[in-house]
């Protein structure tokens, strides 16, 4: 004999297979709440059965995430969900950034088995103090620090970043590759530029970073790149380096124009910890000796 659940599924399935896919608990009750007399559920249907009859009669999925010295956490999947729209919906309001970027970007031809998603911190003061070339130089003599929040989901690897608060700046969609009907949440081409050179052990190392300009030197907008630049506020030089891998890749100089304007008051670096480098006099600019 048909239950009410029973009865109800399709209505039920119809809204799941129109929403995000990705859920927490707290957000699927809200839609049983929402939903049920439009899918008239009796009074009487208790939340915890509707979860139970969606995982045995339909394709609701129950994944608990766990990252070594971190607390599980419980997110429930409605259907076919890829690797990429998983990360960008674990946490509300993140999105894909650095090495994810790049690929979703087309600017590799790789296909990477780790996952970034920025998750971005609340508001903190601006840092005291000026930068000096000694403090530049030792902050970059060390390895840069990353992220320990990875978690494993079937042969991918989600690695959660905990980006400086910039109110989603420049962050736009892209499609699925293995959904198109389905947008992502990404960081736009000239953002995922700078977030690279930021962080290059987050797109791959500096001789994928070197591939990636390639890849977007027909595309980028160096205006847009320096517009974005200044309203990140970051203390480094970091367009000495956009700049040196923009004309490594090809873009005519005198395009560069924008970023030289922002002065070159220090020698950078590409990459911490290096051992073996070179130093372009032009942009100021040690890097790694070969590349």
């Amino acid at each position: 004999m048909a239950t009410h659940l029973d009865i109800a599924a399709p209505k039920i399935f119809a809204t799941l297979d129109q929403s995000k896919g990705v859920f927490s608990v707290r957000e699927l009750e809200e839609i049983f709440r929402d939903s049920r007399h439009e899918w008239d559920l009796p009074d009487r249907t208790r939340v915890s059965r509707w979860l139970e009859y969606l995982q045995t009669k339909g394709s609701l999925r129950k994944l608990t995430l766990q990252a070594k010295g971190y607390t599980p956490l419980i997110r429930y999947v409605w259907g076919g969900v890829s690797a990429y729209r998983l990360a960008a919906l674990i946490w509300r309001g993140a999105y894909l950034s650095h090495g994810s970027a790049v690929f979703l970007h087309g600017l590799t031809d790789d296909i990477p088995k780790t996952v970034y998603v920025n998750r971005e911190q609340s508001p903190k003061p601006t840092p005291s103090g000026g930068l000096t070339q000694e403090r530049l130089d030792m902050a970059f003599s060390r390895p840069q620090r990353s992220s320990a929040y990875v978690l494993t989901v079937d042969d991918f690897r989600i690695v959660m970043l905990s980006g400086k608060n910039t109110g989603r700046l420049e962050v736009g969609e892209i499609p699925d590759p293995s959904a198109e009907s389905r947008l992502l949440p990404v960081t736009r081409l000239e953002r995922t530029l700078i977030d690279i050179v930021v962080r290059p052990a987050y797109a791959g190392g500096v001789t994928r970073l070197v591939d990636a300009f390639h890849g977007a030197a027909p595309r980028v907008s160096v205006p847009v790149l320096v517009a974005t630049l200044r309203q990140l506020g970051y203390i480094y030089p970091y367009h000495q380096a956009l700049g040196f891998l923009l004309e490594r890749a090809g873009v005519d100089p005198t395009q560069l124009g924008p970023l030289r304007e922002l002065g070159m008051e220090f020698d950078f670096h590409l990459a911490h910890g290096m051992r073996e480098r070179d130093y372009d006099p032009s942009w100021r600019l040690f890097f790694p000796k070969g590349l």
